[in-house]
């Protein structure tokens, strides 16, 4: 075991998993065990992240370390207790209890939800042949809580895929998004910091509250809660009205560009900016600065997505960048591509195309990306209709805890015939399973991390599981359940294992024709690479099986790019060129690097499609349609999931991690303090219409008048010193409703929840 007094290897290389952006970090072990992250630091090799991170990196002892978490497989007894088993056993019963569903209900009874926790999502990759071995044709993740009008949107529009580049821009638009706390891009505090502090660049801001973002802001936008809508409209409007587009830019590269602009051409800008409480000069002055801009990033986040209008919202945001010809534009994007891309599965080849797109079966909802809306779940379960989901699989995800209304989601997760739950930690989704598959966490096993577009960071351990303990990393689970279930077999591998001990190339031909002649191959390609190619790689890393392919195909359909990055290699062989890059690069590698004449901007001869039918039609109904308003009952508007400086996801269960904000308290305008008499630490009772809770109070001059906010990542269950079961601080989906939702995308109206507050 490697520890601080090892000083020649002591720093180990890996990534955060607090956020999406996944900064590069190293690791010094020790303790009394050798096993206490000691020591936490930015990777300067990391070649996105560059060295830095945030000070929520520098807690994850606390997760890695955590008292709930799980080191053998486990099985619910009859009184709800468990108790421990071995692999084998648990294997062969979840099999056999999955395969009783499948044989009498169909397979398109088991639901399947997860995909990986942040910086988990490799072992996701293998959880299609588990999928397809029983059956499975539905799944969601927490995508679908949050992102789903956007992808909707996305694809709908079309139009090259883009990377932000805010280190260059001129002009940087936030809309509903704080990256000073949420990050969602790499060196976030480094890029504000250059953007506010250059006269000629500027900072823009639409945001309700005064956040630490806006307040760097050249200009911040204080909309009035749930008024986007109204706001994006004028702005693009001014940009129509005012001659502000970039008619060359939207000629050659954007098709359907009339039926929109004849809306915005008949918007009464000063109308909609007082409904959205901006003065209409800001908003003309807005619109003015990013239609002259020489470059210019539009980017949303979770303060639109989960608001009213979250699809329209979307349509609006991404509209207002393409008026202005933002993808023509030096400076202001940069071409991604993407080695692999997130789907409700896990990870998969970029090039693989969008999955297939239908509706649910009980509530009719659209899927979108492959994913099922997280909102309608709970209606698909609690329901007499023969089609309903019966059982469910769920990896590293916690849905009894991170979706809307929880009390309803423990009812449909209870509801179930049966529950299957692989994770790190005793969730609240895991405390509902009838079994429980555990495995290593992020830092025990080799791990990837992606999402930076054209980037890659392939992780290896910083450590062994802990002593004792029986864990198995989510490909070897997958690949043991699909034996079990008889998808595949020896007979199958064989062929391919002699190959792959005859090098890469001869792996690479009997591959593809077992692809093309053997379909349980076929069916369950990424547990079979598992198998065959994953034990000759080096140091173990067997789960890097599933990127082999992926490398490939990358490869075929973007070699300029890999070739202008460093990979070399003549065209037969550049994919396993660039898979062995991966493999030997421990603090990641940037493998791809557009085409640097912006050709891509063009999108490969892809235009952008601006009309939308749906979204036209809403955005011309905002003339008619009433502001938002609240009732009589709740006459407060709940943000739920505010960003502070000691909130993440909620991977880190243990509450000891927040050196600030332990609480999580409830933050209110001071005007609406006084007139309900309280004052920053006093308590009160918090009621919506799905619940009631008591909580801390903090007085805050940035909040919106007649608004409050929760932050996100309280109220989970932890062991408490003496093993009694604790929660620190409000759990907000205990006071969110499923039906509160967007109508296409379903998206939960988080950010205009109905509220009262009463001083206790």
């Amino acid at each position: 075991m490697t520890t601080s007094a090892d000083p020649e290897n002591a720093w180990k290389p890996t990534a955060c998993i607090c956020c999406a952006t996944n900064c590069g970090i190293e690791i010094r072990l020790g303790g009394p065990d050798g096993r206490r992250f000691e020591a936490i630091r930015g990777d300067k090799a990391h070649p996105v992240s560059q060295g830095y991170t945030c000070q929520k990196a520098l807690q994850l002892d606390h997760y890695q370390n955590a008292r709930d978490r799980l080191t053998h497989p486990l099985r619910r007894r009859a009184n709800g207790t468990f108790e421990r088993i071995d692999w084998d056993t648990a294997i062969a019963e979840v099999a056999a209890r999955f395969r009783a569903i499948r044989d009498t209900q169909g397979g398109e009874s088991i639901f399947y939800y997860g995909g990986g926790g942040q910086g988990n999502h490799l072992g996701g990759a293998y959880s299609g042949a588990t999928r397809r071995a029983l059956g499975s044709r539905f799944r969601s993740n927490a995508l679908a809580q949050e992102k789903t009008g956007l992808f909707w949107v996305r694809g709908q529009m079309g139009g090259p895929g883009m990377v932000d580049d805010f280190e260059n821009c001129e002009v940087a638009v936030f809309v509903g998004k704080n990256p000073w706390q949420s990050h969602g891009f790499p060196r976030a505090r480094v890029a504000l910091g250059n953007i506010a502090k250059d006269p000629k660049r500027s900072l823009i801001v639409i945001d309700p509250r005064v956040s630490e973002t806006a307040k760097m802001a050249d200009i911040h936008l204080r909309v009035r809660p749930g008024t986007d809508a109204w706001l994006l409209a004028a702005i693009g409007a001014v940009l129509v009205q005012e001659d502000l587009i970039d008619a060359e830019w939207l000629s050659a590269h954007a098709t359907g560009v009339d039926e929109p602009l004849s809306v915005l051409a008949k918007v009464p800008v000063a109308e909609y900016a007082a409904v959205a409480g901006v003065p209409e000069q800001q908003v003309r002055a807005t619109a003015r600065r990013i239609g002259r801009a020489s470059s210019v990033v539009v980017e949303e986040d979770l303060g639109i997505e989960m608001g009213l209008h979250s699809t329209l919202n979307s349509y609006l945001q991404r509209l207002v960048l393409f008026l202005v010809g933002g993808p023509g534009k030096p400076d202001g994007h940069r071409p991604a591509v993407p080695l692999m891309a997130l789907t409700s599965s896990g990870p998969r080849p970029a090039s693989a195309g969008p999955p297939r797109a239908n509706v649910s079966p009980v509530v009719g909802a659209p899927i979108i990306s492959g994913l099922i809306a997280c909102n309608v779940i709970p209606d698909e379960i609690l329901t007499g209709h023969p089609k309903r989901y019966r059982a469910m699989l769920v990896e590293s995800a916690n849905p009894a805890h991170s979706l809307a209304d929880s009390a309803r989601w423990r009812e449909a997760l209870g509801a179930l015939d049966f529950l299957v739950v692989m994770d790190v930690a005793m969730t609240e989704t895991a405390r509902l399973a009838h079994y429980i598959l555990p495995s290593p966490s992020q830092f025990e096993k080799w791990e990837a991390t992606f999402f930076g577009a054209n980037a890659f960071h392939l992780r290896q351990p910083v450590l062994d599981p802990p002593p004792s303990s029986d864990l198995l990393p989510e490909p070897e689970i997958h690949a043991r359940l699909c034996e079990a279930l008889g998808a595949f077999d020896e007979s199958d591998i064989a062929p391919l294992r002699e190959a792959a001990a005859h090098g890469r190339g001869a792996f690479r031909v009997a591959f593809g024709e077992a692809m093309a002649m053997n379909p349980r191959v076929s069916a369950t390609a990424p547990v079979v690479l598992y198998r065959a190619l994953g034990p000759t790689l080096p140091g173990g890393a067997t789960s890097a099986a599933a990127i082999w392919p992926a490398a490939q195909q990358v490869a075929m359909t973007h070699a300029p790019s890999l070739r202008r990055a460093g990979i070399e290699g003549e065209d037969t062989e550049l994919g396993d060129r660039l898979f062995d890059t991966v493999l030997a690069s421990r603090s990641g590698v940037v493998f791809a690097v557009g085409d640097p004449s912006g050709r891509h901007a063009e999108g490969g001869g892809r235009k952008v499609n601006l009309n939308l039918p749906e979204m036209v039609t809403e955005l011309a109904g905002l003339a008619l349609e009433a502001p938002p308003s609240t009732p009589e009952e709740f006459p407060l508007i709940l943000a739920c999931g505010e960003r502070r400086w000691f909130t993440a996801n909620a991977l880190i269960r243990d509450p000891a991690w927040r050196k600030k904000e332990a609480a999580g308290a409830l933050r209110m305008h001071p005007d609406d303090a006084a007139r309900l008499g309280l004052s920053s630490g006093a308590r009160a009772r918090l009621s919506t219409g799905r619940a009631s809770v008591e909580v801390e109070v903090e007085v805050s001059d940035t909040m919106y008048p007649r608004s409050i906010s929760l932050p996100n990542g309280h109220g989970l269950e932890y062991p408490g010193d003496n093993g009694e079961v604790l929660t620190s601080g409000v759990s907000v989906n205990e006071l969110t409703s499923t039906e509160h939702r967007d109508w296409l995308a379903g998206t939960p109206f988080h950010k205009f929840v109905p509220a009262r507050v009463e001083a206790l």
